[in-house]
């Protein structure tokens, strides 16, 4: 070896991120997989590798005897060679004769090469894959390289990753050279190794957009207890804040909204309703409900359900367009929510089914809350 390999060796290492190490032990067994091709067996061959220097040499330890038995010829070494190395050698003794690499042949120095490049590629697809297993579920940007039949093939730096048409925003498109950001599912084994799954439709995309976006979450301060999400369409974020004098909710908007419009911008105008999370289920249902006001929530804690009850005129902006308000706030909460209006909840006495954890229109808990 030279300086130049070792220079090789060293940018894999930086670039891809390649322990050199891994190479030199490849290197080893490439020598002795040649040995083997070329003596029949390398269990007494030994290879050492200066590793600042690249300087290598290769030893056989053979037996003395006094006639070799051509089976055990890259075991056994006669008396009359071994002297040539060893001039005290005698029968029985080990000795080590240095190997020629310059005497492989031509097979022999093609499958070592296909070691080194086989463990490079196993490597750089190591490397790879702990540097995705450790993005995992958090938002990259990438570069748009190629559009076919609505699937996206984002570069993401380390590697390209494949952003299917069910991953992305409905009715978004995208032109090639174009800046994306993706929320990194994880690494998912494939028939060709392992693959990079990336997506713009998960809830956590915009968990992690806030958290790249807003100081107070990622100091501690607020902390993103829920989201809820259909994608395009309408996001809902419950907050909360560790510190009584920062405004989880105004702190995640910012001021003007510049900290919620870029976001906003970036899921191409999805709405996103930020409410204040609360350890009280009924207080975090009502919330939930936002923009609809609230007359009355009941809860059921160990069924997880709650029985909302509006005023009338409010029963439709609760509901929401198709049921999504009403859903989103179910997958918020957690609780499965039935919604009435006050007309029909004193029709059907439904309160009288549930023991009353919140009832104030004020917003107030009341007592002993």
């Amino acid at each position: 070896m030279n300086k130049e390999l070792l220079d090789a060796l060293s940018a894999l290492e930086k670039e891809k991120g390649i322990n050199k190490d891994s190479i030199f032990d490849a290197i080893d067994a490439s020598l002795k997989k040649a040995c083997e091709n070329m003596y029949g067996t390398s269990e007494n061959v030994m290879v050492f590798i200066d590793r600042e220097t690249g300087d290598f040499t290769i030893e056989q330890e053979k037996e003395v005897v006094e006639t070799v038995d051509p089976e055990f010829k890259g075991l056994q070494i006669s008396l009359a060679d071994a002297r040539n190395n060893e001039p005290t050698a005698e029968i029985g003794d080990k000795v080590r004769i240095p190997v020629i690499s310059r005497e492989f042949g031509r097979i022999a120095a093609q499958n070592a090469k296909s070691i080194i490049l086989q463990k490079i590629r196993e490597e750089e697809r190591q490397t790879v894959s702990e540097y995705f297993n450790s993005c995992a579920h958090k938002v990259l940007t990438g570069v748009v390289q190629r559009v076919s039949n609505g699937v996206i093939s984002v570069n993401l730096g380390k590697a390209d990753a494949v952003l299917k048409q069910e991953d992305m925003i409905p009715g978004e498109t995208f032109e090639p050279t174009q800046h994306i950001k993706v929320y990194v599912v994880g690494m998912r084994d494939g028939g060709k190794g392992s693959r990079v799954e990336i997506s713009r439709t998960k809830p956590n995309m915009v968990k992690c957009l806030f958290e790249n976006e807003v100081a107070e979450i990622k100091e501690g301060i607020v902390e993103i207890k829920s989201v809820s999400r259909e994608a395009g369409s309408r996001t809902k974020m419950a907050v909360w804040s560790n510190d009584e004098a920062v405004d989880p909710v105004g702190a995640c908007i910012g001021v003007n909204g510049s900290r919620i419009n870029p976001i906003v911008n970036e899921l191409h105008g999805e709405k996103i309703d930020i409410i204040r999370w609360d350890p009280n289920p009924a207080i975090l249902v009502e919330n939930a409900l936002s923009p609809a006001k609230v007359v009355a929530v009941a809860v059921d804690e160990d069924e997880k359900a709650a029985l909302v009850v509006v005023p009338d005129n409010q029963l439709s902006l609760a509901i929401g367009m198709k049921g999504q308000n009403a859903r989103l706030a179910a997958r918020l909460t957690n609780f499965k929510i039935d919604i009435k209006s006050e007309s029909q909840a004193q029709e059907e006495g439904l309160f009288d089914e549930y023991e009353e954890s919140y009832s104030d229109e004020s917003g107030a808990p009341e007592d002993g809350e």
